[in-house]
Parts: C-alpha cells; structure tokens; sequence
C-alpha cells in the first residue's frame, strides 16, 4: 500500500473531456512539495476512496451513459495502483460513493440520472454480483440544473443508516441497514438550494448548497438550524467539498467562482467566518485534509495545491503539481 501521507489523485481523462491520465499517486516531501510517483490509466475517474482494511482502491468512472466502478490495488510503496475488475455503476456520471463502517455495502452516487447503486461487497473487498439499483424523480425550481434528479454525495451516517444528496430535487435521500429504503422516504431540505457535499458531526447535518452559495446546518431530525454565505466575495459561487479540521473546531468549504478555501469556527449550529484564503487555483473542485497540509484539486488549472495550514487557517501561497483536470484527492 502506499504508505501513509501519499495522494492517490483522480480526474477526468481524455474520453471524458478532460486532461488527465487517470490516477496519479503523489508523495509529500518535508516541506510539502507533491512528487508524482505512479500513474494508472483508468476512464474518468473522478471520485476514489479506499477499503477501511484491505489494500484496495474504489473508483467512480464519470463516463456518460453508462458509468461504471473500478475496483483496484493499492500498490505497494511507488507502485502504480492496479485495475482488478470494473463494474456498471448503475446509471449514468457517477460522481461519488462511499463504504460502510463495516465495508459490507459500497454506494454509489450517479449525477446523470439520479440513480443510487449499492453493491454488497464480499470479504475480499470485491463487488457481488446483483447491486440494487434505486432509482429516482422529481425536479427543483431551476430550470436547467434541477430539471430531473441528480444524486450527488453518499455518506454512512452514525446510525449506519445510508443518506444521499439530491442537487435536483433539494433532498436528502435515505437507505436503512441492508440498503432497504426508509419508510418515510426522503427529508425535504431549502428549495433551490442544490444541496451537494455534506457531512455529519456532534447531532448536526452541514450542507453546502451548490446552486445558492450557502453552507446550511441541520439538527439531527434535519430541521434547519442556520444558514451562512459560503463565501465572502461578490458574485456567482458554487461551492464543492467540505471538511472538518481533526479537532472539530474549523469548518472548511471550497468556493468554485471566487475560487478559495473559507474557514468557519465550529460551535454546534452555529458557523462563524474566520478566514478566506486563495485555492491557489481555478475552480477548487475537492480537497484533503492532512495534518498541517491542505491538498486542494484546482480542476480548471490542473493543478493540485498543497496549502500550509498554521493553527488552523491556510496560509497564502502553496506549492502546486500540475496534474491535468484533477477532481478528487484522496490521503492514504
């Protein structure tokens, strides 16, 4: 496996109209610096995670039609990652998915169509046969980006219960354990907000909404419970990923449009701006946090950006590796 503080970077490929190769693996110097040191020829894949136990690497291939999952292994120290097998992904532009704590179901999310796969996955970490598609429907109030549904982020709650984002409809999506759907069907969050990524912590929900420019908090009944400006700057913002510091105290938020990283101090619901620093590229599309470094995907300056973090806030500068349309940075 690449051993700890590597990158192992996805991104759009040729046949996906992008530039990249597929996967890079990079390693960190003392002072930061990324060095590529592997590259895996795989079709648009544009978001990757890893098996909590077992030396494998899983990818989404954002391909239209049909998408599909790639299943890989992790190689061991500069070794390039190798392709094991390739699966559908149930539905069209998959553009993320996530593991179980258990690493017994891996959910996809598909963008194009709404649809969200689950495949059970055996001991040895592969896809079984026969995933449960669900698909979906319905609309949100703008005309071109929710014209249909779009599932966009998966994530295993606490109570292991399944949730999915729909930026099409303005839904939470939800899935009991054993990928059964829940009986009360899907939470209803602002209209016309676009909800996108999302993550859990301490009883509360945070929300970026990609087609308002907001980070939106809820309770863990899902009521809302504040709402803040994403970003300081004026104009169009449409922000991506979102992350928690190691501590819990920062929030961080990346901004397509203004292209920066905010930070906001955690206090439960409530979200106060502490700082607003330059991606250090175009359109930051995804980031990773890795102790005293922030990795962030510049998708339109292929470019991923290692960013210095002291006492919590980044710093102005970063060093930068240029990799062709990155879109997701994964610390293993």
């Amino acid at each position: 496996m690449p051993r700890p503080g590597d990158l192992v970077i996805g991104g759009y490929t040729p046949d996906t109209e992008g530039s990249g190769p597929g996967l890079t693996v990079a390693r960190p110097d003392a002072e930061g610096r990324l060095e590529p040191v592997a590259e895996t020829a795989v079709s648009g894949p544009s978001f990757v995670t890893g098996h909590p136990r077992l030396p494998l690497l899983y990818a989404v291939l954002e391909r239209e039609g049909e998408g599909g999952l790639a299943v890989l292994a992790a190689g061991e120290d500069r070794a390039a990652p190798r392709l094991l097998a390739e699966h559908p992904s149930g539905g069209s532009l998959p553009c993320h998915l996530a593991l179980d704590d258990r690493a017994e179901w891996l959910a996809i999310a598909n963008y194009g169509d709404g649809t969200v796969t689950a495949y059970r996955l055996g001991e040895d970490g592969m896809p079984e046969p026969g995933p449960l598609t669900f698909p979906h429907e319905g609309r949100g109030p703008h005309p071109e980006r929710q014209e249909g549904p779009h599932a966009h982020m998966a994530v295993f709650g606490p109570d292991g219960v399944l949730y999915v984002t729909d930026l099409g409809t303005d839904e939470v999506r939800r899935f009991l354990p054993g990928m059964r759907p829940h009986p009360e069907g899907s939470v209803r969050l602002a209209s016309g907000s676009g909800p996108r990524h999302f993550l859990h912590h301490e009883g509360h929900w945070y929300v970026t909404g990609e087609l308002d420019g907001t980070v939106r908090v809820y309770d863990a009944s899902w009521r809302e419970a504040g709402t803040v400006r994403a970003s300081g700057a004026e104009g169009e913002n449409l922000p991506s990923h979102l992350a928690l510091s190691a501590d819990g105290c920062h929030l961080y938020v990346a901004n397509r449009g203004p292209d920066t990283v905010a930070v906001f101090a955690v206090d439960g619901p409530r979200l106060t701006m502490v700082a607003e620093a330059p991606a250090g590229g175009r359109w930051p599309r995804h980031f990773a946090i890795d102790g005293d470094r922030l990795y962030v995907a510049c998708q339109r300056s292929d470019v991923v950006v290692a960013l210095g973090l002291k006492e919590g806030l980044p710093e102005h500068g970063g060093q930068a590796l240029a990799v062709g349309t990155p879109s997701c940075v994964l610390v293993r």
